[in-house]
C-alpha cells in the first residue's frame, strides 16, 4: 500500500462509519434508534483502532500528500487516543435521550475525531488551520446541542465566540510565520527563526494565544468551566480530554519542529504558563461546589502539568507528555462518565449530592475512587506514572523549581479530589436509606466504565508497553 494511503488510513475507516450512519439511520425506529447509532459508531470506532493497530504502524517517518502530514509514530499514537476517546464517548452519548437519538451528533463527534487526527498529524500550516477549524466548528455545535437547555446553548455560544476569537489570532500568526519565512511547511519555517527577536517573540505570543485555548492554559481558560458545565456530559468529558490532547500534539510538533534554535526563550515562556495554568487551577478548584466546574479547573490543572514536559524540550519530557494525556484521556474520561450516570439519576451536579454514593451502587464508587485517585497522581494508578514522567522529564533538564511548584500543586490537588470522596464514601443521605435509592446503569455506560477503570489501574502498574509506545512517539521528532 501507498504511504499517501496509510497515512490516511483512520481518518478513511472513520468516514466509513460516518456513512454508514447516514445509511442506515433512516430505517431503524425511533425506538430501536438510540441503541443502534451508538453501537454502530461505537464498533466501527473500535474495528478502526484494531486495524489501524494491526496494519498501519508507521515504519518509517515520512512525508505525505506533498508534505502536507507526516506519517510517523507521533501522528499515530495520538490518533488513537482520539479515536478510543471517541469510541468511548459514544457509549456514553447512548444514555443522554436528546443525544443519543440524534445520527448528526455521532456525525459530529466522527468529524472532530477526522480533524484532531490530521491536527496531530499536520505537518503544513494550511492543513493544520484546516484541522483545527474540522475539529472546532463541530463541537461548538455539540457543546450547544441541547437547544432546550440554556446553559447548553450558552455553553456552545461562548464556546464559538472565544473560539472564533482565538482562531483568528492564531491565523493572524500562522500568516505572520509564512511572512517572514517564506514556507508554510513546519521544516522550512526553522531556517527563519534562529534568533530571538521582537518577531519571534510576537509569533510565538500569537500562536500561543490560538493553541492555549485548545488546551484551557491561563489565561485563556476562561471557556472552560462555563462550558464544560452547560455541554451534554459525554461532550464536556471529550473536549476535557481528545480535545485537549490534540492542542497538545500541535504545541509539541510546532515548537519542537519550527522553534528548536530559539528554544530557550519559548520554553520560559510556558514554563510562566505552566505555573499560572498550574495554580490557578487548582486554586479555584477547591472553592468548587459544582463537580462539573470542579473537573473543569482540574483539568486547567492538568493541561499545567502536562506542560511541564514540553517545556523540558527532551526526548523523556516529551516522552512524559504522551504518557500523561494517555493516562489522562482514560481519567478524565471515566470522571465525567460517573458524574453522567450519577446525575442522570438525582438531576444535581452539586458535589454535596454525592452524599451516600458508594453506598447506592459500591461498583460506581470504587470506579470514582480509581478515577479521583488517578487525577490526584496516588500510585498505582495512570496519572501517578504520568506525573512521574513529566516531572523527571523536567528534571533531566534541569527545570528544578517548575518541579517543586508542580510537587506543591498536586499535594493542592488531592486535597479537593478527596473532599469528594470523603461525600462518596463516609457522607450518608439526610433521613434516608441510601440502599433504598440503586443507581441504575445501562449496559453502554457499564462496558465504558470497566473499560476505563480497568485501562486506569494497567497503565499506572503495567509500565512498559505504553511506556514503548510513548517513546516511540517521542523519538519521532528528535530525528532531526
Amino acid at each position: 500500500m501507498s504511504i499517501d494511503f496509510l497515512a490516511i488510513l483512520p481518518e478513511i475507516l472513520i468516514l466509513v462509519v460516518g456513512l454508514l450512519v447516514l445509511v442506515l439511520d433512516p430505517f431503524w425506529r425511533d425506538e430501536n434508534r438510540r441503541t443502534n447509532l451508538g453501537w454502530l459508531v461505537a464498533g466501527g470506532l473500535t474495528a478502526t483502532l484494531v486495524a489501524c493497530l494491526l496494519f498501519d504502524r508507521p515504519s518509517q517517518n515520512v512525508l505525505a500528500f506533498g508534505g502536507m502530514v507526516r506519517y510517523d509514530w507521533l501522528a499515530f499514537v495520538f490518533k488513537m487516543l482520539f479515536i478510543f476517546g471517541a469510541t468511548i464517548t459514544s457509549l456514553f452519548m447512548m444514555d443522554v435521550d436528546k443525544v443519543g437519538k440524534r445520527a448528526e451528533a455521532y456525525l459530529l463527534l466522527l468529524a472532530a475525531t477526522i480533524g484532531m487526527n490530521l491536527m496531530a498529524a499536520s505537518s503544513d500550516l494550511v492543513m493544520l488551520y484546516l484541522a483545527i477549524e474540522t475539529t472546532s466548528i463541530p463541537m461548538y455545535v455539540l457543546a450547544g446541542f441541547l437547544l432546550d437547555d440554556k446553559k447548553s446553548t450558552e455553553a456552545g455560544f461562548k464556546y464559538l465566540l472565544f473560539g472564533a476569537m482565538t482562531s483568528a489570532i492564531f491565523l493572524y500568526g500562522l500568516s505572520l510565520v509564512y511572512g517572514f519565512s517564506g514556507s508554510t511547511h513546519f521544516e522550512g519555517m526553522r531556517s527563519y527563526f534562529t534568533t530571538f527577536n521582537p518577531v519571534s517573540l510576537g509569533v510565538m505570543c500569537l500562536v500561543v494565544v490560538g493553541l492555549g485555548f485548545k488546551v484551557s492554559l491561563v489565561p485563556f481558560h476562561f471557556w472552560a468551566p462555563d462550558t464544560y458545565e452547560g455541554a451534554p456530559t459525554p461532550i464536556s468529558g471529550f473536549l476535557s480530554t481528545a480535545s485537549k490532547a490534540a492542542g497538545f500534539a500541535v504545541l509539541i510538533r510546532l515548537f519542537i519542529t519550527v522553534f528548536p534554535q530559539i528554544a530557550f526563550d519559548w520554553q520560559m515562556l510556558l514554563a510562566i504558563l505552566a505555573v499560572l495554568t498550574m495554580t490557578f487551577g487548582n486554586l479555584v478548584a477547591l472553592a468548587q461546589t459544582n463537580i462539573k466546574r470542579l473537573l473543569a479547573y482540574s483539568s486547567i490543572a492538568h493541561a499545567g502539568y502536562a506542560l511541564i514536559g514540553l517545556v523540558a524540550n527532551n526526548q523523556l519530557g516529551v516522552t512524559g507528555v504522551i504518557y500523561y494525556l494517555l493516562a489522562y484521556i482514560l481519567t478524565n474520561l471515566a470522571a465525567f462518565g460517573i458524574i453522567m450516570a450519577f446525575g442522570r439519576v438525582t438531576g444535581s451536579d452539586e458535589i454535596r449530592s454525592y452524599d451516600g454514593m458508594s453506598r447506592r451502587s459500591p461498583y460506581l464508587g470504587l470506579a470514582m475512587l480509581v478515577a479521583f485517585l488517578s487525577l490526584a497522581g496516588m500510585p498505582p494508578f495512570g496519572g501517578f506514572m504520568g506525573k512521574v514522567l513529566v516531572f523527571a522529564g523536567a528534571v533531566q533538564a534541569g527545570w528544578y523549581l517548575l518541579v517543586f511548584i508542580g510537587v506543591l500543586n498536586s499535594i493542592i490537588g488531592l486535597y479537593y479530589y478527596l473532599t469528594v470522596l470523603k461525600y462518596v464514601y463516609l457522607y450518608r443521605m439526610e433521613g434516608e436509606t441510601e440502599e433504598a435509592h440503586p443507581i441504575q446503569l445501562s449496559r453502554p455506560f457499564v462496558v465504558g466504565i470497566v473499560v476505563l477503570t480497568i485501562g486506569i489501574v494497567l497503565v499506572g502498574s503495567i509500565f512498559a508497553p505504553w511506556f514503548g509506545f510513548s517513546t516511540d512517539a517521542a523519538k519521532s521528532l528528535f530525528l532531526f
